[in-house]
Order: structure tokens, then sequence, then C-alpha cells
């Protein structure tokens, strides 16, 4: 079924937030070129740091549009230079940082379809193209009531979530979309279409507006991810006609078209090239790991982030559901946590963790930090179980669990991880994920409508190094902890009772409200 897909597959990292990356595979799932764009260092005319500009309230985070568009100028001419051929490139995808948004001006399709090949795009998008010159990143925090308002509107927040995958979050394009319309009204009237910065990336390729693609679409608090539509509800909530603004969504394996002639006469791409949907940074790096159903997928770093494959979610108020980037039949669920890291450097190997309450109900004054350490370790991870599971996620046969990031190089750390989760633990590099995973998906843009699944296509990708395996009393200890994690979360105790509960758990409590506060995805 592969079968003629041996040219190269580029993915774009479209617009990370510090920098626009590019990776190329062969047919093999071989890495065969890699470029960058650092935007602070190499554009430093946009005065941006980490990629952004945060204004004056401390909550409005932008990014100039113009910057990403000549990043993309620069990241091509540096490809061309060093003597890549975009000629044999059969397909290419990309991601872009998720819930950021683009505005369009009236007229501005027509800019698309001819852009002269004798000039750079920043020279031709420039002037007349953009209606909102910052665009609205993931780190902004400025919509607060206009969330409140679509909570409202949908039926509270529960419902939200239900419908949306999210419960109403300031970044959320969605949120931003409103509260542009409220607040600047003369900008939004000369909009003609409004993309994520995964479309407006791929807009560039097309020539053309792209559409938006359910999984990227899904983390703006106005797709109902189990019909894969746009919620008329949220839409009326947010602005008029928008559906007009945001034209129809499509499936994220979706190729959009050739690539633009533009990119044929300028950088010698062919005109049978590809553009297949462009998708969110968080949905390529699960398609970059190749998280398979029942894989877990855990970074251990300053935040930690959960990234889960689910069939049937259950939307919650806490963490996110989407739509799958690789399996219109699936799901997958994002939780983020925000802690200090250092209580992850200096667990101890043993696996005895303690109690705070003796066979003869004497208090405990204190344990050692390295018993305290643990303890607090294994309540993190009972966490993010119990929080994955309450989204739908469950343990199947062959379940994995895949860590990355600084921790995950403590092997008494990927011990606990893999206690708590009964499942073997496995090693990855997520640098590149992102732009790993849309290569991928490029290559599987090409096979999707022929039925080949995205795992087939990713098959031969060069596998995760096991780590460790759970210990064989594990599956025991922590189904009893996690059961009386959910009975103390769920029923009414005597007062006596609740205070001994206290005390056992009060790390995992700890860590909830101190040292890993949930805070909204990227």
């Amino acid at each position: 079924a592969l079968s003629g897909c041996s040219g190269p597959f580029c993915g774009f990292l479209t617009l990370g937030f510090l920098q626009l990356k590019a990776v190329v595979i062969d047919g093999n799932l071989s890495v065969v070129h890699q470029s960058s764009v650092q935007f602070d260092s190499e554009l430093p005319h946009f005065r941006t740091q980490g990629g952004v500009h945060i204004h004056a309230d401390r909550l409005t985070v932008t990014s100039p549009v113009l910057m990403w568009v000549q990043a993309l100028d620069l990241l091509l001419d540096k490809m061309k230079r060093a003597g890549f051929n975009f000629a044999d490139v059969r397909a290419l995808s990309g991601s872009g940082q998720q819930h950021g948004s683009v505005f369009w001006r009236t007229g501005a399709s027509e800019t698309l379809k001819h852009l002269e090949p004798d000039q750079n795009l920043e020279q031709l998008l420039q002037v007349c193209v953009f209606s909102v010159s910052d665009s609205p990143v993931w780190m902004d925090s400025s919509s607060s009531k206009q969330c409140l308002d679509l909570e409202a509107a949908a039926g509270g927040a529960e419902r939200l979530a239900e419908i949306t995958g999210s419960r109403g979050y300031e970044r959320f394009t969605g949120n931003q979309i409103a509260k542009l319309r409220q607040t600047r009204p003369d900008e939004f009237m000369d909009t003609e279409r409004i993309s994520l910065v995964s479309s407006f990336a791929a807009s560039l390729f097309l020539g053309g507006y792209a559409a938006i693609d359910y999984s990227d679409g899904s983390g703006m608090n106005l797709l109902d991810i189990r019909t894969r539509n746009w919620s008329q509800i949220c839409l009326e909530a947010t602005a008029p006609h928008l559906d007009q603004l945001l034209g129809a969504p499509l499936p994220s394996t979706s190729v959009l078209g050739p690539v633009s002639s533009y990119y044929v006469h300028r950088y010698g791409f062919s005109e049978s090239c590809s553009v297949v949907s462009f998708t969110g940074d968080n949905p390529a790096s699960l398609a970059g790991m190749r998280l398979q159903p029942g894989d877990i997928a855990v970074s251990l770093g300053t935040s930690d982030t959960v990234f889960l494959w689910i069939q049937k979610p259950r939307p919650a108020l806490e963490g996110h559901v989407f739509c799958s980037p690789v399996d219109q039949e699936a799901f997958m669920a994002l939780l983020w946590y925000r802690q200090k890291n250092d209580t992850k450097r200096h667990t101890t190997i043993h696996n005895n963790t303690q109690q705070y309450i003796t066979t003869h109900s004497h208090r405990v004054s204190s344990f050692s930090p390295q018993v305290e350490v643990r303890a607090l370790v294994e309540g993190q991870f009972l966490s993010r179980r119990l929080h994955a599971e309450r989204l739908g996620y469950s343990i199947v046969p062959g379940t994995r669990v895949l860590a990355t990031g600084g921790a995950s190089s403590n092997k008494e750390i990927l011990q606990v991880l893999s206690d708590v989760f009964n499942a073997p633990v496995f090693t990855i590099d997520l640098s590149d994920s992102a732009c790993l995973g849309s290569a991928y998906r490029a290559l599987h843009g090409l096979v999707a409508d022929s039925g080949v699944s995205f795992l087939d296509v990713v098959k031969n990708a060069p596998e995760p190094q096991r780590a460790t395996t759970p210990h064989t009393s594990a599956k025991q200890v922590h189904t009893h902890r996690r059961t009386q994690t959910h009975t103390h979360a769920h029923t009414p105790q005597s007062p006596q009772k609740q205070t001994i509960h206290n005390i056992k758990v009060k790390n995992q409590h700890r860590n909830d409200t101190k040292s890993s506060q949930m805070i909204q995805s990227m």
C-alpha cells in the first residue's frame, strides 16, 4: 500500500512559540534534513522575548504575524542554500502552536492566489493582508469575561466541556475571537477569514485559505468533538456569521491540494507536491510519539504534560479532549501540570512507601527527605492516573508508558511511574516530536484515503527504549490506593477517618495545591 511513497516528506513545526523548524524524512522514516529559525535571535527587529510580546496588562500575549511569515522566508532560503532539493518532496504537512489565531483582511485571498515568485513572502504580505497585526497566542489569558459568557451560553462549564472537550479557557481561540469582536470591532469587521496558526501556515503553502483540521479545531471551544463540526451554540455565543469566517473543518488526514505555484517557481517544488492538513503542535507530537490505543505519554520536566489515546472520552473540568490527528474514530486527551522539578531528583530506589499513622495510632512527626519525596512523586503519578481515567482513559493489554523530559533519566522515578500505571515504561526523545509527527502525517496523508492506518505507515520507525517494568505487587497496591483516593473524593467520612485519611494522603494533596497546580495546555 505504501509503494511509490519513497520520496521525501517534509514536516514543518510551523510555528512553535520559539522557532520555526523543518524536519524532512525519506520513505524509510529516516531524517534526512533539518533546518530552523530562532525568532528572537534571527529576527531581532520584531523585539520579541520568547517569540512573543507581553503587553502592559501582563495578560495579553501576542506574536507578530509578519515575524512568522519572514521566518518561513528565511527557513526556505536556508534550505535552498544548503542544497536541499525541494523537487523531490512528495508531500508536506506541519503544525502550529495551538489556540493562536490569524485574522485575514478582506481581499487577502486574492493576494494569496497571485503571489509573485520574484519577491519574498514578507514583501508580498506586509501590506493590506492581515486585519490584526499581532496574533493572540496560547499564553494569552485576557479573555476571562468571554469564557464566562460562553460557558453560560452553553449551559455551564461542564456542558461546554461535554460539547467541545474543554471548559472555557482564556487562551482558546473562540474566546479570543469574542474578545476581539467586542474590543476591536473595526478590525473584526474588516476580517474575511480567521485561521488557526496551523491553518494559517498551510494557507501560505496552498496559496489559498486552508481548512482548520478536526484535531487543532478541538482547541477552540467551538468544535463539537463528537459531530466534528462547529457547535452552533458556541458559534452564536462568540460572533455572528462565524461559520463563514472559519470555513468548514476537515479531517486531519485530508490532502488540501497541490503546493502553490509560488513555491514551484521560487524554490523548485514539484507541481505535484501535496499539502496535507496542518494541525496543532500537541496533536502533531502525539503523531511523532506514535501513540497506540491504551498508551500514555508523560513528559517529566518543569511542567508535566500527559498525552493519552482514548476511544470513549469523558470530558471534564480538568484537562482537554481533542479529536485524534491520526484516527478519525479516536480522541486524544491532554493534561498539563506545572510543578517544582527538585522533587524528582532525589527519590530513592526502595519501594516501601511509608505511612503517617503507626499501628498504635501515634502521630509520626517526620520522615526522611527521601521518604517524603518518594511519597510526593508517587502521589503525583497517582493523581495523573486518576485524572486520565476520569477523561476516559483505561489501561489495556499492551499498554505502554512513554516517558520523556529531564526526569526520565532517573530510573527510580521511572520505576514508580511503571508501578503506578502497572505497565512497562519506555523512554523517548520528544525534542522534534511535532516536526517528526508532521512529516509522518504528510506520508500518511497520501495513503489515508485507501484505508491504510497511520500506525501501519509508521510501524518501521525506531522503537523507544524499554526502561523498566512494574513490580509484581504494583497492581494490587496501587489499585487499593486509587480506590482510597476515589472514595475520599466522593464519599463522606467520619471526622476520625477523615483525619487519618488526610494524613495518609497529605503529600498527594500538597502536590495538587502547591507544586502541581493544573493549568491549561499549550
